[in-house]
């Protein structure tokens, strides 16, 4: 949703780079580009006006003069003031002591909320709450069984003692269910109200009559991102009619401009709690101001990428595959198969490197990312058996050629995945036993992830051995080398070496194999 006011902020500031020290004029300039950029991405005028002042105000201050590098404390100016019109800190939901707290959900239809409930019910349950979804929206066409579909995947309870398209009372339903919950210890009460296609004053006075009824804890607006300033004008329109505590985005994966999420915390003055960026229940986040701004600046959102890799990740299995990297066992295709699919869990490969600092730069080839590929390598690995894929070594040709069959792929296709591993494991290994002296992976990070300790720094390095004169070369054959020794021994002087041939040498039995055959 942000990349188009990604590319020009980044533009912005590549400009700045070239100069070493900023002129009044030169911070003109660079207020007038990012004022485009904002009303480019269709953010609320008032707000773009509020923003490009303070951030030249603080600019234009001692901060600015006294700084060593003058572009990237206007970047540091920028970011401090985009997470301030994103509501600043970071909100929480706020859980009465006496349960149940009881969570409102209104909007206008289409803006996701029934999908909504879902994903805030699904992220409760995660956090180790027992939610309990209502289904209040007795006018929609079937909203009720989709409440009920959704539920089931959630994997929490729904209360629908009505059948809903047009049948029943929602505020009844909504006072029985707070009842429900009491008498089944339920400790949160998710209320999905119903929705208009426009604000008008049946939709106002039925979700005023359900939060008299029930007295919420939160009552969340659920706003879909990509109807631009619209959002905002619903926005004032619901809290005017019926006040709510906080706003839900929805659909921020959509590839709208983005100035409904940068103008609706500052223009209503209300924070934004949650974030729902997916078609899936997974896809959903607490809303961090800090974290969105670094977004929308291009640094990434490292922190996120942590805390949902400590979520999916097994410590156990990370620990185990990182210690067959430090060469206490052999890292095989399983563990690498085990990794990716945690990895996956997390959400489309896109998305993941999406949140690297930098990854603005490589937009183009992450956005190329062919999730297919990654179905095909696992169709290969799971084509193999486990000797195989714990020893890539006993794969020959009848093998390789069975493999491609059962994975529907071609005998080229499996070599590319084999040697391409063999050579990441053993780049792999190299970084791992650098990380002998005191350095390795965090606990819980998978192997290759970022998160890896710098390389400890080892002993220090002893002068290399001379090598024999010329014309006393060792032999690699050890019959012949155990030969060379004894005649030192006795002293007798040893001949001349031949130039040494494929004999003298240790090969693979596979190899060994082969050349024995050829000979």
């Amino acid at each position: 949703m942000f990349d188009t006011l990604q590319d020009r902020l980044s533009d912005v500031f590549k400009g700045l780079r070239s100069k070493g020290r900023l002129t009044e004029a030169d911070i003109d300039a660079t207020m007038r580009e990012i004022r485009i950029a904002l009303l480019e991405a269709d953010v609320n005028l008032s707000v773009v006006k509020g923003f490009v002042a303070n951030v030249k105000e603080r600019c234009l201050g001692l901060e600015l003069s006294k700084a060593l590098n003058p572009t990237q404390q206007i970047v540091k100016i920028v970011n401090e003031e985009l997470v301030e019109i994103l509501g600043g800190e970071t909100r929480n939901v706020r859980f009465n002591k006496r349960p149940p707290t009881v969570i409102m959900l209104a909007g206008l239809q289409g803006a996701g909320k029934t999908t909504l409930a879902g994903k805030l019910a699904r992220w409760l349950r995660e956090e180790k709450h027992a939610p309990l979804l209502v289904a209040a929206d007795l006018q929609r066409p079937n909203a009720v069984g989709q409440l009920q579909i959704v539920g089931e995947r959630a994997g929490v309870h729904v209360f629908a003692p009505q059948p809903g398209n047009g049948v029943g009372d929602p505020v009844q339903v909504a006072r029985d269910a707070i009842e429900h919950a009491r008498r089944r210890l339920y400790d949160v009460v998710i209320v999905d109200t119903a929705g208009r296609l426009g604000v008008d004053a049946e939709l106002m006075q039925q979700a005023a009559d359900i939060k008299q009824a029930v007295n919420p804890d939160e009552v969340l607006f659920v706003v879909d991102a990509m109807i631009g300033q619209d959002a905002v004008n619903t926005a004032k329109a619901f809290d005017e009619g019926i006040g709510f505590d906080g706003v839900v985005l929805t659909k921020l994966d959509g590839d709208a401009r983005g100035g409904a999420a940068l103008s609706i915390a500052k223009v209503i003055g209300k924070p934004i709690l949650f974030a729902s960026n997916g078609e899936t229940l997974k896809d959903f986040d607490v809303f961090h101001p800090d974290r969105m701004a670094s977004r929308i600046l291009g640094m990434g959102d490292v922190l996120t990428l942590i805390e949902q890799a400590e979520k999916t990740f097994d410590a156990d299995q990370s620990r185990e595959a990182a210690e067959k990297l430090m060469g206490k066992n052999k890292f095989g295709l399983q563990d690498f198969l085990s990794q990716m699919q945690q990895l996956r869990k997390m959400g489309s490969m896109s998305k993941i490197l999406g949140m690297l600092p930098g990854a603005g730069q490589f937009k183009g080839a992450i956005e190329d990312i062919d999730e297919r590929e990654i179905d095909r390598i696992e169709a290969i690995i799971n084509s193999m058996t486990l000797k195989e894929r714990n020893d890539v070594s006993i794969l020959n040709g009848s093998r390789r050629a069975r493999i491609a069959k059962g994975a529907g792929v071609q005998v080229s296709d499996v070599n590319q995945l084999v040697n391409r591993f063999v050579e990441a494991r053993k780049m792999m290994e190299k970084l791992a036993g650098g990380m002998g002296g005191g350095g390795g992976m965090p606990a819980g990070m998978p192997p290759g992830m970022p998160g890896a300790l710098p390389r400890a720094r080892g002993p220090k390095r002893q002068p290399a051995k001379k090598s024999p004169k010329k014309g006393h070369k060792v032999s690699g054959n050890p019959a012949k080398r155990k030969q060379q020794e004894a005649q030192k021994a006795l002293g007798i002087k040893p001949e001349k070496a031949a130039p040494q041939s494929i004999e003298d040498f240790e090969l693979p039995p596979d190899l060994q194999k082969m050349f024995n055959q050829n000979k």
